[in-house]
C-alpha cells in the first residue's frame, strides 16, 4: 500500500510542478497581450489536411494576426517523412484564410512540444511569443517555452469536453513527466541545425517602411 501511495504521489508531482511554474499564464484570444510571433504547435493531419484540433489552433492564430496582436506566425510540426507534412498543411490553411505567406514561417522538425519550443528559441531566435494550443496542453507548452528562454503567454483554444478532450488530458500525465525532465535538463532537440532567419524576415516585412504602408 505504501509503495502504491508513493507511486501515486510521484505521478502527480510533474502536474503539480506545471501548476506552480505557470501561474495564470494563459487566456483566450481576446485576453492575449501583443507579441511579435504566434507559435502554433502541430496536432495531426487527416488525409493531408489539419485535424479539427489543429484547425482550431490555426483559426485562433488567424484571429491573433487579424487583430494585430502578432505580426508573424511560426507553425511547428512533424515532417519526418515525405508523405506527412504538418507545417506545409498549416501554411496552406493560414494562407486560405488571409494570412500573407510572408508572415508564416515553418519549422519542419517540431516533433514534440520541447522540440518546438527549443527550436523556436535556438534556431529561429524567438524571445517573446504567444503560444497556441488546446487548454489541456497550454500549461505544458508555456512551461517548456519558458524553460527554453521564451517569454511566453498561452492562448488556450477551447474545445467541447468530449472523448477526444479527455484523451488529450490523460496524455498530459506522462507529458508532464517528460516536460519536467526537459525543463530541468534542456536537452538538444532531435534536430538542431543552423540559425534560420525566417522569423526575422517576417517581422522586418511587418514593420512599416513609411507613410501609407499597410500590413501587407
Amino acid at each position: 500500500m505504501q509503495i502504491l501511495m508513493l507511486c501515486s504521489v510521484l505521478a502527480l508531482l510533474p502536474g503539480a510542478w506545471l501548476r506552480l511554474s505557470t501561474d495564470a499564464p494563459h487566456g483566450d484570444v481576446s485576453r492575449a497581450p501583443s507579441a511579435p510571433v504566434a507559435l502554433v504547435f502541430g496536432a495531426g493531419l487527416w488525409d493531408g489536411e489539419p485535424s479539427p484540433y489543429l484547425a482550431h489552433r490555426l483559426d485562433s492564430a488567424v484571429e491573433l494576426y487579424e487583430s494585430g496582436k502578432v505580426h508573424a506566425v511560426l507553425v511547428s510540426g512533424d515532417n519526418s517523412r515525405e508523405e506527412y507534412d504538418e507545417p506545409d498543411a498549416m501554411r496552406r490553411y493560414l494562407a486560405a484564410r488571409g494570412v500573407p505567406a510572408g508572415r508564416v514561417v515553418a519549422d519542419y522538425a517540431g516533433f514534440d512540444t520541447w522540440d518546438s519550443c527549443t527550436r523556436a528559441a535556438r534556431v529561429f531566435g524567438v524571445r517573446h511569443a504567444l503560444l497556441v494550443s488546446q487548454d489541456f496542453h497550454i500549461r505544458r507548452a508555456v512551461a517548456l517555452c519558458r524553460a527554453a528562454g521564451i517569454d511566453s503567454y498561452g492562448v488556450a483554444v477551447p474545445e467541447p469536453r468530449d472523448v477526444t478532450w479527455y484523451a488529450g488530458g490523460l496524455r498530459e500525465i506522462p507529458g508532464a513527466a517528460k516536460a519536467a525532465f526537459d525543463a530541468a535538463l534542456t536537452p538538444d532537440p532531435h534536430f538542431l541545425g543552423p540559425h534560420e532567419t525566417g522569423v526575422e524576415r517576417a517581422l522586418a516585412d511587418a514593420r512599416p517602411a513609411g507613410p501609407g504602408r499597410g500590413r501587407g
